[in-house]
């Protein structure tokens, strides 16, 4: 799966819980609020002046080596 801005945080978390460290490296320490349950990640990155664009090439590239190494 794909990572886009549109995806919800707790989509993001449950596909893989292991983003959730990304996301807090990133400055997002919230991700374990309620609310963020439902935010999407580009708002997330707008409340938290965060580059979305590169947050969503980071989650992705983790994602990509995680399923390389699991082929």
């Amino acid at each position: 799966m794909q990572v886009t801005k549109d995806m919800l945080i707790g989509e993001l978390l449950r596909m893989d819980m292991n983003t959730a460290q990304i996301l807090m490296g990133a400055g997002m320490h919230c991700v374990g609020c309620p609310s963020s349950q439902g935010e999407s990640l580009e708002e997330a990155c707008m409340v938290h002046g965060i580059s979305c664009d590169q947050l969503v090439k980071i989650l992705n590239e983790y994602l990509e080596k995680k399923n390389a190494q699991a082929e």
